[in-house]
């Protein structure tokens, strides 16, 4: 008898408009990915990756980091969010916080994130504009397992794309984010099922 394999719980981290968040919906809705979005956790009050959430009928939180506040205690309630929902993987869709020691603790190795440029080169928060700067020919998407560093985990997928000599910061960054869309969704696609904390 075939076994059935379990759908992966996906938790998303996200700041912004939420298209990567997008981009993993249209393809668990056409059928291509074998996964449920079960929670979206945003660091802003209010965003357009939130409203997406509620409109597809997935719980959203809002958990903004105050600046002054305790770090610690905030990332505290922020795994004790996602852990309310037993994810299989932690997806980070343009999520601009770094995460602690404690979230780490519970959802490390099994928390994924996107990165503009061709890692370990161009780590933080302005890839496409450093490659620029840097004149290389080449630049692309990462998709990495989080750990305590920034952009420093274990390499999962990249992709190259080419830099055109007539690219801004924009054009290049515009190109690059198609490559991720199609990354991150592969990512989730290809984690395996089962791995959530009560597994």
């Amino acid at each position: 008898m075939r076994r059935i394999a379990a759908v992966k719980r996906v938790v998303v981290l996200l700041s912004g408009s939420g298209t990567l968040f997008q981009a993993l919906l249209d393809a668990i809705g056409a059928g291509e990915v074998d996964a449920q979005v079960v929670a979206v956790v945003a660091d802003r009050s209010e965003c357009e990756g939130l409203e997406r959430a509620r409109r597809a009928g997935i719980p959203a939180f809002a958990h903004p980091f105050a600046k002054g506040s305790d770090r610690a205690a905030w990332d505290v309630e922020l795994r004790d969010i996602v852990a309310r929902f037993n994810p299989d993987l932690v997806a980070s869709a343009g999520f601009m916080k770094l995460v602690g020691e404690a979230f780490l603790a519970d959802f490390g190795g099994r928390t994924i994130n996107t990165h503009p440029a061709l890692l370990p080169s161009f780590p933080g928060m302005h890839g496409p504009r450093d490659a620029l700067r840097a004149g290389v020919k080449v630049s692309g998407a990462t998709v990495f397992v989080v750990d305590e560093g920034v952009d420093t985990g274990r390499i999962l997928l990249q992709e190259a794309v080419d830099v055109l000599a007539d690219d801004d910061v924009a054009s290049l960054h515009e190109r690059i984010k198609v490559v991720e869309r199609r990354l991150f969704v592969q990512a989730v696609r290809d984690w395996p099922s089962g791995t959530g904390a009560s597994n």
